[in-house]
C-alpha cells in the first residue's frame, strides 16, 4: 500500500493533515535543502508531537515521496500542447523551473517513477503527445532520452548555485580568481583543444545553455520518430 493509498487518521488536538505536513516539509527544504527535513523538524514546525506524523507517514521516504509529488504540481502544464515537441519543451522548461524554486528537487529527479497523482499527470503529459507517432518502446527510449539531458543540467546548474553560495564566489568570481593557473596550464601546450574553447567559445548563461541543448535532444529524437508501420490488409 503506497502513501497515497492510506487513509489518514481522524484530527485531534493539533489540527493535521498530509497537505500541512507536506507543506511544512517543503519550507524546510526550501531554506536548508533535504537534509534540513525530519519528521521531528516538521513536527516542531506545526506544533506537534514527532510521533503523531506516524499516522500520516510512516517514514522520511514516504515524506520525499509526497514532496517530489507536491513540487511535481508545478510542472504539470495548465494546457496540454498538441505538438509532441512543444509539448516536451514545455516540460523540461518547467522542470527547470520548479529546480529552481525548489533546488532540492535536482536531488529527486531521476529515481524510481513517482506516482502520486501529479507524478502520474507529468508521466501522461509527457507521453499522450506522442502517442501514435512510432512504437511504444521508440516512444519510451525517446521520452528517457530527453528525460536525461535535462535531469543532467538542472543538476549540474544546481550545483553550480550551491557552490556559488558556499564559496561566495560568482562564477565570473571563480573564473577571475582561477584564471592565473588555468593561463599557466594552458600555456604548456598540452591542452590544445581546451585551449581553443577556453579562448574562442562563447560564453552563455545557464538558461541559453539548457535550451540549446534541449533543442539538439530534440532533433535528435524526431529523426527516431517514425511512424509505425501500416496493417498489411489483414494477410
Amino acid at each position: 500500500m503506497t502513501v497515497w493509498d492510506r487513509p489518514e487518521p481522524p484530527t485531534r488536538p493539533v489540527p493535521l493533515d498530509r497537505e500541512r505536513i507536506v507543506a511544512a516539509a517543503v519550507a524546510l527544504a526550501d531554506e536548508g535543502g533535504l537534509e534540513a527535513v525530519s519528521l521531528r523538524k516538521v513536527a516542531a514546525r506545526l506544533n506537534a508531537g514527532p510521533m503523531r506524523l506516524y499516522g500520516y507517514i510512516s517514514t522520511k521516504e514516504e515524506l520525499f515521496d509526497l514532496m517530489l509529488d507536491e513540487v511535481q504540481g508545478e510542472i504539470v502544464p495548465p494546457e496540454q500542447p498538441g505538438d509532441w515537441r512543444e509539448a516536451l519543451r514545455v516540460l523540461a522548461h518547467r522542470t527547470r523551473q520548479a529546480a529552481l524554486r525548489h533546488e532540492w528537487l535536482a536531488d529527486l529527479l531521476g529515481g524510481r517513477p513517482a506516482l502520486g497523482p501529479n507524478g502520474l499527470d507529468v508521466a501522461e503529459a509527457t507521453l499522450a503527445p506522442l502517442e501514435g507517432l512510432t512504437d511504444i518502446d521508440t516512444v519510451m527510449r525517446a521520452v528517457e532520452t530527453v528525460s536525461a539531458y535535462f535531469t543532467g543540467a538542472i543538476r549540474r546548474e544546481v550545483t553550480n548555485l550551491r557552490a556559488e553560495r558556499a564559496t561566495g564566489l560568482s562564477r565570473e568570481d571563480w573564473q577571475r580568481a582561477s584564471g592565473p593557473h588555468l593561463t599557466r596550464m594552458l600555456a604548456t601546450g598540452r591542452y590544445p583543444a581546451l585551449a581553443k574553447a577556453v579562448h574562442d567559445g562563447t560564453d552563455v548563461d545557464a538558461g541559453t545553455s539548457f535550451a540549446t541543448g534541449l533543442e539538439w535532444v530534440l532533433d535528435s529524437v524526431a529523426a527516431k520518430l517514425t511512424p509505425p508501420p501500416a496493417p498489411d490488409g489483414g494477410e
